[in-house]
């Protein structure tokens, strides 16, 4: 029994001495429930929408604030023409619109059925159905309040059309997503063990002598790794495109430039942690469960971030995922072109860039 116990007391030592081990075992349970809890809800919540107000009455207008007051959207804009709706859609400004017709308060005076029309981006079939939900319990709501008034109690019918996937295919929203994190999963933790395995291996002697210069050794190791995942990307789309019946609507180089971006901060990424980790374990351990779970979470793959809590919604923006997905989404299922996603590509442009450049000051040139 003695021994037992010292055998115990071994393991407890060693674990003390382990940082990274106990920082997961003691740290990532309190973290993971608190990312977990607030990020995890399929309720959507201030999702944007604009308004078509032909009718331009107090009817009208009142329709429009109820709609606006309720914590599931939010009024960004107010519209003159169809034109206008149709470019704010392709501009990711809204999720739906709301057009109402001229006749609108007059349908209602006269006690006669009304019809609204409901535009609603279904590229995600998930979250439209619930919009379109949220949307037909707020006139619901709307017209049980005008039927306390003797001159107002005409039936309002919303006629709902769907763009960009009618058919409310899953794969339409899922399969943009799966791209973005396979490559992550792939640059990242391959990339990540490139130089962490140098050192464990002992041939970072070999490279340190070379006449080569610390930023030539770590764009060395990024370039493989980089050409690879662009083959990777290049099959994933066939696949997407031809096996699993994804449109691809809009253009071809766009959709490899914004890859290329987006791999090239994958890889810089992977490139830093393995210049901060020590074995290939840490970096693993780093790049698979300090990285992947936190983009499946914080990338609008599966949860809203929108519906977020605030805080969340911050941390969103240091994910690559974030500026890859949905732009990706956009310009397959959409067909949008550079000047809808010139933020994103100027976002994840400036993230290679600073992560290459801590990366290169991160490789030290002596052991």
């Amino acid at each position: 029994m003695k021994q037992f116990i010292c055998f115990i007391k071994k393991e407890i030592y060693h674990i003390i001495r382990d940082p990274l081990t106990l920082s997961i075992m003691l740290i990532l349970p309190v973290v993971l429930v608190l990312i977990l809890g607030f990020a995890i809800t399929t309720e959507i919540r201030n999702t944007p929408f604009v308004a078509l107000d032909q009718c331009r009455t107090i009817e009208s207008q009142k329709l429009i604030e109820k709609i606006d007051g309720n914590a599931y959207f939010t009024l960004v804009d107010a519209v003159f023409s169809p034109s206008e709706v149709k470019q704010a859609f392709r501009k990711g400004k809204c999720k739906l619109a709301v057009v109402i017709p001229p006749d609108f308060a007059n349908g209602l005076l006269y006690r006669e059925k009304v019809d609204i029309q409901v535009l609603i981006d279904a590229s995600d079939p998930n979250e439209g159905s619930n919009l379109y939900n949220y949307l037909q319990l707020i006139v619901a709501q709307y017209q049980k309040e005008l039927a306390q008034y003797p001159h107002a109690g005409g039936a309002i019918n919303t006629e709902i059309k769907l763009l960009y996937n009618p058919q409310m295919k899953g794969t339409y929203s899922i399969v943009p997503g799966l791209i973005g994190m396979i490559m992550l999963l792939i640059c990242t933790s391959m990339t990540s063990i490139s130089i962490a395995r140098e050192k464990e291996l002992g041939t970072m002697e070999i490279l340190l002598v070379s006449p080569l210069k610390p930023v030539l050794i770590v764009l060395a190791k990024a370039v493989p790794y980089l050409v690879i995942s662009l083959i990777d990307m290049v099959s994933c789309l066939l696949l997407s495109h031809y096996v699993l019946a994804v449109p691809i609507r809009g253009n071809i180089g766009l959709i490899l430039l914004l890859s290329f971006i987006y791999t090239l901060s994958a890889v810089a990424l992977g490139l830093l942690i393995s210049a901060v980790a020590k074995t290939q374990q840490e970096a693993m351990v780093t790049a698979g469960v300090g990285l992947l779970l936190p983009s499946i979470l914080l990338s609008n793959l599966i949860f809203p971030i929108d519906s977020m809590p605030v805080l969340l919604q911050l941390l969103s923006y240091i994910v690559p995922a974030r500026w890859f997905i949905d732009p990706l989404r956009d310009i397959m299922i959409k067909g949008v072109g550079l000047s809808a996603i010139w933020v994103e590509f100027l976002i994840l442009g400036s993230m290679s860039a600073i992560l290459l450049f801590v990366s290169i000051k991160k490789f030290k040139n002596r052991l």
